[in-house]
């Protein structure tokens, strides 16, 4: 007579149950990782665009200009202003936490500056 062997059965789903939360984590901090990079080059494009249209039309404009290429789930912040003659702006994120709108305060600056436009 043939003897089976039956301590194996269900051994893989076990096994695939401890990692599934492991790859799960992975997963979440590569996304974070993703995010915070986005985040870096955002801040600093509306930044540069802010400081390029402020330089000709003024503190108001790069503010405004500033807040259209980062959207509203982001918690933006900014400020302008001439430093001799070169235009500056600054742009503050919050880092956000698995997605955008979701931060725990800490900020992500992004810098730009362009020179004056003499009208």
């Amino acid at each position: 007579m043939r003897r089976l062997c039956r301590g194996d059965r269900g051994q893989l789903a076990i096994e695939f149950a401890g990692t599934v939360p492991l790859i799960l984590l992975l997963v979440a901090a590569v996304w974070e990782c993703v995010l915070i990079g986005y985040a870096f080059s955002l801040a600093g494009n509306a930044a540069d665009e802010g400081a390029r249209v402020g330089a000709v039309s003024g503190d108001a404009a790069c503010a405004t200009a500033a807040k259209k290429h980062v959207g509203g789930a982001w918690n933006m912040t900014s400020t302008c202003g001439a430093e001799g003659e070169v235009y500056k702006a600054t742009v503050t994120l919050n880092l956000p936490i698995l997605y955008p709108g979701l931060d725990i305060g800490v900020p992500i600056v992004g810098e730009g500056g362009s020179s004056k436009e003499r009208e």
